[in-house]
């Protein structure tokens, strides 16, 4: 059986890479933190991927670049709530340098992704054509 296509995006990959570290660090966390700030963090994170796999299934560019749009709000979330755990003492400062990475790089391959929809992009390239 042939793999969707959009398993083979970068910015898929790198979507799973951020909620499989998110969720490995939140659920190690006390009751009171997970079910707070970790279950949020841990939804909005996997949201991203579940998004950008859903676009394409849709049938229009329309509806895939709205669906990439949404996972871009999700990554957001995950933003906002790594605020959180930061300041609610749940990362150290080395760990959220660390984990900070990943949706720094996501962030603009998301939008990057978006432009390219719709532009005689395939949902199966790697990274989206260039601007230049």
């Amino acid at each position: 059986m042939a793999r969707n296509t959009f398993e083979n995006l970068e910015v898929y990959r790198l979507s799973e890479r951020l909620a499989d570290t998110v969720w490995g660090i939140a659920i190690a966390w006390t009751v009171a933190a997970r079910n707070t700030v970790g279950f949020q963090l841990i939804r909005a994170a996997d949201s991203i991927g579940a998004n950008i796999a859903e676009g394409p299934g849709r049938g229009s560019y329309q509806d895939n670049r709205r669906f990439v749009r949404i996972a871009r709000g999700s990554l957001y979330e995950v933003q906002h709530w790594l605020r959180r755990a930061f300041h609610r003492q749940l990362l150290t400062p080395e760990r959220i340098a660390t984990l900070r990475q990943i949706p720094d790089e996501l962030a603009p391959r998301l939008n990057a992704y978006i432009n390219a929809i719709g532009r005689g992009a395939s949902p199966g390239r790697k990274d989206p054509p260039s601007d230049s």
